[in-house]
């Protein structure tokens, strides 16, 4: 008898450690997450966790877009994801209640910022429902932020909603803020995303005379915000992003060299690219946009290299530093496998004199992405300001027009 007790007593240990490590699992399934703003405004997204050959991974959940993010780490009581872009990661543990908690790191050029995180396992949805939607936002808007001390800025929403959920975006001139999800919940309009730059919350009531009115527009880690109107019209429009920066009169033909990744310096008069289509692109790691126009041209540019076209990356990272950019750039790159060359440019994005110093030719930079089309003898034909993403629906896909359009009349020339 008081032997079978002593194998009790030692089996017992056993199995209660055996259970605690079961207990610290990464649960597959629907997760609902939040990054907790000091003022209360949570900020709402929803991710995925699955096996892949005998590891964890995550689907960050936005509309229509599932963001894969395979940098997963569970030790012992804490989990550390790393994501894919933006050089931003979360560092959390598990909580006996069954919730992850930590903080979210955005690792910006001269320092780190966080903001607390938490989240609940299988909860699907984003925003919870107290009253049926009581009007219907599926349309454009004409839209303006404001806050205090700042110039108003334009934007055109786009929504669709079916039942009480709304997917959509907003459009600007220098991009979108790519793939929106929430609810109407009654007269009130909640709309979220979280991407591992871009992390949002919009909210607005919904009037029945068709306008969206004492709007909130929350903006990432610290206590940003502004307020925002918006008036339902079909015609809303943007201003041609061929307008917004183009070469100044009889300056027509770029000259620049930079290094890539390796050090190597590269120059738009490289034998490589003598009596080609050209088409720059000025990006960087730390932005949304570039992201999915990268998506975009890495596909292109691999159906179509062959046919006299070439692309070039120009970087503009948050440091002078190159050793810093590469590292920046490096994930990214390697994220899409980029095939063709992405240099680095040693301007920061927010200098006031970026073009001045890289491409003096320009009458500015407005804005990232901006995308240049050269023609085989050298000139600048196009300039475009901003890209709109697969976020924006109709948008993208006549994009995809315009740009074959355009490569194919350059392509067609002698």
């Amino acid at each position: 008898m008081i032997n079978r007790i002593l194998l009790l007593l030692i089996a017992f240990p056993v199995f209660a450690f055996s259970t605690q490590l079961e207990k610290w699992d990464l649960q597959k399934g629907t997760w609902q997450a939040r990054l907790h703003r000091k003022d209360g405004a949570d900020i709402v997204f929803n991710f995925e966790v699955k096996d892949s050959a005998g590891k964890k991974i995550m689907y960050v959940l936005n509309a229509e877009d599932r963001l894969l993010v395979d940098d997963v780490k569970v030790q012992a009581d804490s989990i550390f994801i790393k994501m894919p872009f933006f050089d931003s990661e979360f560092k959390a543990a598990f909580r006996p209640n069954g919730e992850i908690g930590g903080v979210w790191i955005r690792h910006l050029a001269d320092n780190d910022v966080s903001i607390p995180f938490t989240a609940v396992y299988n909860v699907k949805e984003r925003f919870k429902q107290y009253q049926p939607a009581k009007s219907n936002v599926t349309g454009r808007w004409a839209t303006k932020f404001a806050s205090p001390g700042r110039d108003s800025s334009f934007a055109v929403g786009e929504f669709r909603q079916q039942g009480n959920k709304v997917h959509g975006t907003f459009l600007t001139s220098t991009g979108d803020y790519r793939f929106l999800e929430g609810i109407v919940d009654g007269d009130t309009l909640k709309l979220s995303t979280f991407d591992g730059s871009h992390a949002y919350y919009f909210t607005a009531l919904v009037n029945s005379n068709g306008t969206l009115e004492n709007g909130v527009f929350y903006a990432g880690i610290g206590d940003g915000k502004e307020g925002w109107t918006a008036i339902h019209d079909e015609n809303a429009a943007l201003p041609d992003e061929r307008t917004l920066a183009t070469v100044k009169p009889g300056n027509n033909r770029l000259n620049f060299s930079f290094p890539d990744l390796s050090g190597k310096k590269v120059s738009i008069q490289d034998k490589r690219f003598e009596n080609k289509v050209v088409i720059i692109t000025l990006m960087g790691s730390w932005c949304p946009n570039c992201m999915d126009e990268t998506g975009f041209l890495v596909d292109w540019y691999k159906q179509h290299k062959d046919r006299g076209v070439e692309v070039i990356g120009l970087s503009y990272e948050r440091t002078t530093d190159f050793e810093k950019s590469k590292k920046s750039l490096e994930g990214f790159l390697k994220r899409f496998s980029v095939p063709y060359p992405v240099l680095i440019t040693g301007v920061t994005p927010n200098d006031p004199q970026k073009a001045e110093k890289s491409l003096p030719q320009l009458t500015g930079i407005k804005g990232f992405p901006t995308t240049i089309f050269i023609d085989k003898k050298g000139n600048v034909r196009e300039v475009h300001t901003g890209f709109s993403g697969p976020g924006t629906g109709t948008h993208y896909e006549d994009f995809k027009k315009e740009f074959n359009t355009l490569v194919d009349e350059l392509l067609a020339e002698n």
